[in-house]
C-alpha cells in the first residue's frame, strides 16, 4: 500500500503525522550520522549503562535505587526513605518542578532529545535494530509496501522478536527498580507458580514497552507526555532551542552562482529546499516552520543540514541551537547574564535538596506522654510522667538505643528491656521521667531528651513535663 506523504503546510492546524481524515502516517526517519548524532550515541551508551547497571549495585546489602511504592519504601543513592520522610519528598518534588520549569525556559526541550528514556530506547536501540534488519528509510518503506513474501515474513519476524526481547529486558530492569534485584531473580529462577503476581507484572510491562516502541513511537512525545504538552507555555524568545535561521535561509531555492545572483530578480537564501531536515525528523515536522510542539530537540535536522551545507560550500549552522531573539538580532549563542542567573538558581535548589538529604537523621524518634494520665507525686519527693517512645531505624545496622534527659536532677527510668532497633524497623517502649518537686518552677516544663546509640547522640526530642502548679 502506498504511504501518504507528510504534509508540512498548515502545520499549526493539524499534526504532521496524521492525514486530514485522521489516519496516522507512519514515519520512516532518515538516519544521518553527524557530530550531534555521534555525541548522542556516546551519551546514550553512558545512560543505558547506568540504567541497566544501577539495579545490580548494592550498598550494605541493599540496592542503590529502589522505588517500592507497594511497601512504601524508597532508596535513593543508598539512603532509605520512609513515610516519615514525606516532607523531604514534598520539598524534592517542588524543587524538581521548579528545576524543570527553569531548565526548559533556558535550554528548551534538550532533555527530550538527549536524556529521555523514550528517545534513547527508540532511537538508540529499537531504531538501530530496525535499520540493521530492514535497511534505511527507503528500504523500510518499500518493504512495508510489498506483499507478504518469504523475505518480508523473515525480516518482520526477526525484528519483532528482538523487539520483544528488548522490551522484556527493559521490563525486568524497571521492575528491579521497584522490587529489587533479589526479588526479581526469585521471580525468574523460582517456580513461576510461586510468583504469579510478579510474573504477571513482567508480562504486562513487556507488552506495554513492546507496544510503545513497536507501534506507538513518536505519539508518546506528541500526545501522551505531559512535559511535551507543557513545553509550549514554558518557552520564550530567549530560550535555546533547535532553530532554523530564517533570515539566512529565506527565500528558499536552488544554489545560485555569483553570476546568477547578479541577474536574478530574487536572490535565494542558503536553504536549497532539499527537505532532508524533514526526512530525518522522528516526529515528521518541518523545523523551518519554527518551534513546534512536536519537536523533541534531537538535533537530527542539525546534522542533516550541516551535511548539506558542506556539500554546497555554505557555512554550517543554518539549523542550530539558538534562540528566536538571537536569530532575529543576528547574535551568536553565548553564556549571558540570564543563563547565568537561572543556572545559579538551579544549582541553589539542588544544593538545598542535597543538604537536606545529607543532614537527614538516621533515626526518627517520637516521644509522647501516655494518653489519659497526669503526673504522679512520689513518696521520695519527686514527680513522674509516663511516656511512650517510638524509634524508627533508617540505617542498615542494628542500633541499641539509650535515652538521656538534659535536665538537672531529672532522670529517666525505662520500663522493660533496653531498646534495640533492627534495620528499617520501629521499636516501641515506655519510660518514666522523674524530677524533684522542688526543681519544678511551673506546672508545665519543657524538657529535651537525647537519643544515644553506641555513645553517639543521634537525635534530640523535646516534650513537656507536667507537675503540680505552685
Amino acid at each position: 500500500m502506498k504511504q501518504a506523504k507528510i504534509d508540512t503546510s498548515n502545520y499549526r492546524d493539524h499534526l504532521s503525522n496524521v492525514t486530514e481524515t485522521g489516519k496516522r502516517i507512519w514515519i520512516y526517519p532518515r538516519i544521518v550520522i553527524g557530530n550531534f548524532y555521534k555525541l548522542r550515541t556516546y551519551f546514550s551508551w553512558l545512560l543505558l549503562g547506568l540504567l541497566f547497571g544501577l539495579p545490580l549495585l548494592e550498598v550494605d546489602g541493599h540496592p542503590v535505587f529502589l522505588f517500592n511504592v507497594i511497601e512504601r519504601k524508597f532508596i535513593f543513592w543508598g539512603v532509605t526513605f520512609f513515610p516519615q520522610d514525606f516532607h523531604l519528598v514534598a520539598i524534592g518534588l517542588l524543587t524538581f518542578i521548579v528545576f524543570v520549569i527553569l531548565f526548559t525556559v533556558i535550554f528548551g526541550r534538550i532533555w527530550c532529545g538527549w536524556a529521555c528514556p523514550q528517545t534513547i530506547f527508540m532511537e538508540m536501540l529499537f531504531r538501530k535494530v530496525e535499520v540493521l534488519i530492514e535497511g534505511d528509510h527507503n528500504a523500510q518503506r518499500r518493504l512495508d509496501n510489498e506483499p507478504w513474501t518469504t523475505e518480508k515474513i523473515w525480516k518482520k519476524t526477526l525484528k519483532h522478536s528482538i523487539f520483544v526481547l528488548l522490551s522484556f529486558l527493559i521490563a525486568n530492569t524497571f521492575l528491579a527498580y521497584i522490587i529489587g534485584k533479589r526479588e526479581l531473580f526469585s521471580i525468574i529462577l523460582d517456580n513461576p507458580l510461586e510468583h504469579l503476581v510478579g510474573l504477571f507484572a513482567i508480562i504486562i510491562f513487556t507488552a506495554v514497552f513492546y507496544f510503545v516502541f513497536a507501534r506507538f513511537r513518536e505519539l508518546v512525545c506528541i500526545v501522551v507526555c505531559p512535559y511535551g504538552r507543557l513545553q509550549g507555555v514554558m518557552l520564550d524568545k530567549k530560550s535555546i532551542v533547535v532553530a532554523y535561521d530564517f533570515l539566512r535561509g529565506e527565500p528558499r531555492g536552488k544554489k545560485q552562482t555569483p553570476e546568477e545572483k547578479e541577474k536574478a530578480s530574487v536572490v535565494h537564501g542558503s536553504c536549497i529546499d532539499c527537505k532532508i531536515c524533514v526526512q530525518v525528523c522522528p516526529t515528521g515536522i518541518d523545523i523551518r516552520n519554527g518551534t513546534q510542539l512536536e519537536c523533541i530537540g534531537c538535533t537530527a535536522c542539525i546534522d542533516a543540514c550541516d551535511e548539506v551545507m558542506d556539500k554546497i560550500s555554505e557555512p554550517r549552522g543554518l539549523i542550530r541551537y539558538a534562540s528566536q531573539e538571537g536569530i532575529e538580532q543576528k547574535t551568536k549563542l553565548k553564556f549571558n547574564l540570564r543563563i547565568a542567573s537561572y543556572s545559579f538558581v538551579l544549582v541553589a535548589l539542588l544544593s538545598v535538596l542535597a543538604y537536606l538529604l545529607l543532614t537527614r537523621n538516621i533515626v526518627e524518634t517520637t516521644i509522647l506522654r501516655a494518653p489519659g494520665l497526669t503526673y504522679q507525686e512520689n513518696k521520695n519527693g519527686t514527680v513522674s510522667n509516663l511516656y511512650n517512645v517510638q524509634v524508627l531505624n533508617k540505617s542498615y545496622q542494628t542500633m541499641p538505643i539509650q535515652l538521656k534527659i538534659n535536665q538537672q536532677n531529672a532522670q529517666i527510668k525505662m520500663i522493660g528491656k533496653a531498646i534495640i532497633v533492627q534495620p528499617g524497623e520501629v521499636a516501641e517502649s515506655s519510660f518514666f521521667i522523674e524530677i524533684p518537686n522542688k526543681s519544678l518552677t511551673d506546672g508545665s516544663v519543657k524538657v529535651e531528651i537525647e537519643v544515644i546509640s553506641e555513645g553517639k547522640v543521634i537525635d534530640h526530642v523535646k516534650t513537656k513535663f507536667l507537675g503540680p502548679i505552685l
